[in-house]
């Protein structure tokens, strides 16, 4: 069994070239219909006889006729042209790019074939009874192969391009390589063989023909002269010949800077001026040395290198690295000096070695400043002051005579004054145009030892000039104050502390500072020099110690001693004070912790003791109660008391409608029981009126009793008792026994 291959006309010319590719496909030689109805696996070790050869199809791609592309025809052995055989093809594109005539096994192809979209199909054909459906021969693979055409153009895919190289390279120089991609089959014939050529940049730039490399044609290309170039490159198949197919691409071309320019400056002389006020690093003015350069080629370094300026300004390179700027380095006066001249050299700070030849690449200028005059306040012949002043100075001692004048020419007159807000308690004052500080108070180094007082200047001419001066005045110590003692006024003794002990270290405390230190003594007073309970020790180290000259303390005996101490320091003059110590005798336990002491005093000289003294006073209080109660009840009074030598008569005042009883009135009360309270229930109840009822119930009376002394203590008592219902309350105090010490 074979095949028959028909192609068209065009094909047949290619036959030759075709046959040369021929292959066969092993599946083609495998294959063949079982016999007897068994299965194919069980003759596999008889020898098949060959029923199908196929070979590869080739076709052309891009086949634009109006009829379906005839690529071969399938034929079996067992075909005998009755149509009992049917042909059916499977595989890639079958039914959508491939058809067959399953009568005739024609091959057609329905769809534009591109190599370039994909160069071959695998197929697989199998002839069929077309009554039974059943397998005449087993199914077959083949290959058809789609034959390429020059129908696709080189690309630039990367295109356009942008590509630098630096100014004054040298011919040769490589700039860019560029690379053409064409789909055509490469091992076609030369579809996609690709040459270069430049259509556009020349003679700045050429192209190498092969390669695609682009390099640099000219020499010297300045880019401060021309920096951008466009380059056009084409790549043509077909190696170039006639015919071939071509693209093109854009090559943008940046002449990159390198320093081969010297700087220059803009001028040859600089004129700037700058007032003589202007604080130190103020900016006086700008200067630039210029460069066709750009970038870091284009950046300057500055410096004064000569010229009368050089110590009061200063020159320094600004952000950009471009520009340099003056500023003041000094103060600046215009009585003293009104111009300076600068010489300022301006260089690059990136040189390029193999260009040092264009060189020098620095420039040097002039700049000429003059100082403007302004009015300035007044200045001081000195930038601060300090003065030391005792603080026993007199008032109206001159602590410092201030000195300021007027820096311009006008040297007008200067006033001075004191800023209120330094002195707020006014101990100083300044005389006004002599300028002598002095004292108006007292100092006082324990209060302020220090006074920051500041100076006003002021122009007499033009108030708004004015300058200020500090002046610290140090207050300096005397020997204005006496020790004492604070923290140990008071201690204790324990009631089994033994004669020679220390019971307390005592320190005094001195406000004043001398320069040698503090150098106390200590002694007793006069009056306790010769006391038996305490003495005094110095322990010559500003401490002293305090110690029992006896035994056997009791609190019962006496509870608090006092010790008067003498305090004297070591400076002139000598200043000394007494201070007194309170000394109370404690019980303690063997451990010698305080437990309870006793408060009475043992110095109190003869008199009544204390709960007595409080006795007394509770009853001169309460008797001044009861005489602002008495004048305050006086002031309510309808009518005044009648009051003689003899004795007081105290009415009841009472109101009512019914007229006079007669003697009944005079016993509607007993006046005696006004007197005697006591006595107010022995009355007979018949005696009392019935037939009215005072409006005022009662009327209370405080009759103050007079205290009385009797042998064991006195008893001071106020009465207080009412009338209606003869309620008498009475309270009394029991003073206690007055004692001697």
């Amino acid at each position: 069994m074979g095949v028959g291959l028909h192609r068209p006309g065009v094909v047949g010319a290619l036959l030759p070239a075709v046959l040369g590719v021929l292959t066969f496909l092993p599946l083609g030689l495998l294959g063949n219909p079982s016999e007897g109805g068994e299965p194919a696996g069980s003759a596999l070790l008889q020898r098949v006889k060959r029923g199908w050869v196929w070979n590869q199809f080739f076709v052309l791609e891009e086949y634009t006729g109006l009829e379906p592309l005839y690529i071969g025809k399938l034929h079996s052995d067992m075909d005998k042209g009755d149509g009992s055989i049917k042909y059916i093809l499977t595989g890639e594109g079958a039914g959508s790019t491939f058809t067959i005539d399953d009568s005739t096994g024609d091959i057609h192809a329905i769809q534009r074939l591109d190599r370039e979209v994909k160069s071959q199909y695998v197929l697989r054909a199998q002839a069929r009874n077309r009554l039974t459906d059943r397998p005449l021969e087993p199914e077959s693979e083949f290959i058809v192969k789609i034959q390429d055409i020059n129908d696709n153009e080189p690309r630039f895919l990367d295109g356009p391009y942008r590509a630098t190289v630096p100014e004054m390279s040298k011919i040769g120089t490589s700039v860019i390589q560029l690379t053409a991609t064409d789909a055509d089959d490469p091992t076609y014939g030369n579809s996609a063989r690709v040459v270069y050529s430049i259509l556009d940049g020349q003679p700045y730039f050429s192209v190498d023909a092969k390669t695609g490399v682009v390099r640099v044609s000219l020499a010297d290309m300045d880019r401060e002269t021309r920096e951008d170039y466009t380059v056009v490159i084409q790549a043509k198949d077909m190696g170039g010949q006639l015919g071939g197919l071509a693209g093109t691409t854009t090559v943008n071309i940046t002449l990159s800077d390198i320093n081969d320019n010297p700087p220059m400056f803009d001028q040859r002389l600089y004129q700037m001026s700058v007032p003589e006020s202007a604080p130190v690093g103020s900016v006086v003015g700008r200067i630039w040395a210029k460069d066709k350069d750009i970038g870091v080629n284009a950046e300057m370094r500055y410096s004064i290198i000569d010229g009368d300026g050089r110590d009061t300004f200063d020159i320094s390179t600004d952000p950009t690295n471009l520009f340099g700027i003056i500023t003041v380095k000094k103060s600046l006066n215009f009585e003293e000096k009104p111009s300076y001249t600068l010489k300022v050299e301006g260089a690059n700070t990136h040189l390029d070695a193999g260009l040092r030849h264009r060189g020098p690449f620095t420039d040097v200028t002039i700049v000429h400043v003059s100082v403007e005059d302004v009015d300035e306040p007044p200045l001081f012949d000195a930038p601060a002051y300090y003065v030391e002043l005792k603080e026993d100075a007199e008032v109206g001692t001159v602590v410092k005579n201030v000195s300021a004048r007027d820096p311009d020419a006008a040297n007008n007159t200067v006033r001075y004054s004191i800023e209120r807000s330094s002195d707020p308690e006014k101990y100083f004052y300044i005389e006004i145009t002599s300028g002598s500080l002095m004292t108006v108070r007292s100092l006082d180094r324990e209060e302020n030892s220090w006074h920051n007082i500041t100076v006003l200047a002021m122009e007499m001419n033009n108030p708004t000039q004015i300058s200020s001066v500090s002046v610290a005045v140090r207050v300096l110590d005397v020997n204005d104050n006496p020790p004492s003692l604070t923290d140990y006024l008071e201690m204790s003794v324990c009631e089994q502390t033994k004669a020679g002990m220390v019971i307390q270290t005592v320190t005094a405390v001195d406000p004043d500072e001398p320069r040698g230190g503090q150098h106390f003594s200590y002694s007793l007073a006069p009056e306790a020099v010769n006391n038996p309970n305490f003495t005094l020790r110095d322990n010559q180290d500003n401490t002293a110690s305090i110690l029992t000259r006896r035994g056997g303390w009791s609190k019962h005996d006496q509870s608090v001693f006092y010790l008067p101490i003498v305090i004297s320091d070591g400076e002139q003059p000598v200043k000394s004070s007494t201070s007194l110590l309170t000394i109370y005798v404690c019980s303690c336990n063997h451990e010698g912790y305080i437990m309870s002491c006793s408060a009475e005093a043992y110095s109190l000289p003869a008199s009544i003791s204390r709960g007595a003294l409080i006795a007394i006073l509770a009853c001169i209080f309460v008797l001044l109660v009861m005489i602002l109660l008495m004048l305050s009840l006086r002031t309510h009074r309808k009518k005044p008391y009648l009051c003689d030598e003899e004795e007081n008569v105290h009415e009841n005042i009472v109101r009512y409608d019914d007229e006079g009883g007669g003697e009944e009135d005079t016993e509607a009360f007993d006046i005696a029981a006004m007197w005697n309270p006591r006595e107010a229930h022995h009355h007979h109840p018949s005696k009392l009126r019935q037939d009215m009822l005072p409006e005022i119930e009662s009327l209370s009376r405080y009759v103050p009793q007079a205290c009385v002394m009797g042998g064991g203590g006195g008893v001071c008592c106020l009465m207080l008792y009412s009338v209606r219902g003869s309620r008498t309350v009475a309270f009394c105090w029991q003073l206690m026994n007055l004692s001697i010490a």
